[in-house]
């Protein structure tokens, strides 16, 4: 009787469990604007403490953690980039998230200067950063 109990108190929580870590799995998406930053900003202390490279495949996103790697995709072409989010901003009305120089390129926001995107979550940042 006591082992029946137990079984089915197990069963129990582990559907509870697989339930509520699908719910959660949803992807984070958000469309808007996106821009790049200008070349004053080599070498400048990003929101989070490294120094913004143009060079490498980074964003500005205004809630999004730290360490977050995100799917940018350019509207108009369908070309994305994968990068990672360690900045604040953009600071800008209207505009969802701010590219390094290289990421723009990849996608071609660096020709218009602004684009609409579609941003997807592809990994969260871990709990250490």
């Amino acid at each position: 009787m006591v082992s029946a109990i137990s079984r089915s108190f197990f069963l129990l929580a582990l559907g509870a469990s697989l339930l509520t870590s699908c719910a959660g799995s949803k992807a984070y998406t958000e469309t808007g604007k996106a821009s790049y930053y200008a070349d004053k900003f080599n070498g400048r202390k990003t929101a989070s403490g490294v120094p913004y490279r143009p060079g490498k495949r980074t964003a500005a996103h205004k809630t999004l953690p730290f360490g977050t790697v995100v799917r940018v995709t350019n509207q108009q072409n369908g070309r994305s980039v994968k990068v990672t989010i360690n900045d604040r901003g953009p600071h800008v009305k209207g505009r969802v998230i701010d590219l390094s120089k290289k990421a723009a390129r990849k996608i071609g926001v660096d020709k218009a200067g602004v684009a609409p995107v579609q941003v997807r979550v592809v990994r969260q940042a871990s709990a250490a950063r």
